[in-house]
């Protein structure tokens, strides 16, 4: 949820520095609002859950950059120009049966 305000940022009930320890995350996070200069005068509101923490950071993106948009329309040149309203469509492969895992074969033995 974005709403005007001093630019504060809540992931999960934390604050963004307390949430991710890694200041890649962080600055990941903080890019769309950057982009679009609403940095420091938007409040943001995130729930989360899955993945990983940098997993967790490009979804957050994406939800911040849709978010953006719905509250602005004009926006929209900017945040598809940097890639933000884009989802990342990789997913895990299945295993398949015969195999150890997805691709992974069973240990060979000659004799």
């Amino acid at each position: 949820r974005i709403t005007d305000g001093d630019g504060g940022m809540t992931i999960n009930g934390r604050a963004l520095d307390n949430y991710f320890q890694i200041e890649r995350d962080r600055l990941l996070i903080e890019a769309p609002l950057k982009a679009t200069e609403t940095f420091g005068s938007v409040n943001v509101w995130v729930r989360v859950n899955g993945g990983g923490p940098t997993g967790q950071a490009g979804a957050i993106v994406l939800g911040i950059a849709r978010a953006l948009q719905a509250k602005n329309p004009n926006l929209h040149e900017a945040l598809s120009d940097g890639g933000y309203l884009t989802r990342d469509g990789r997913m895990v492969e299945r295993k398949k049966y015969g195999y150890k895992k997805a691709r992974k074969s069973f240990q060979f033995s000659k004799r």
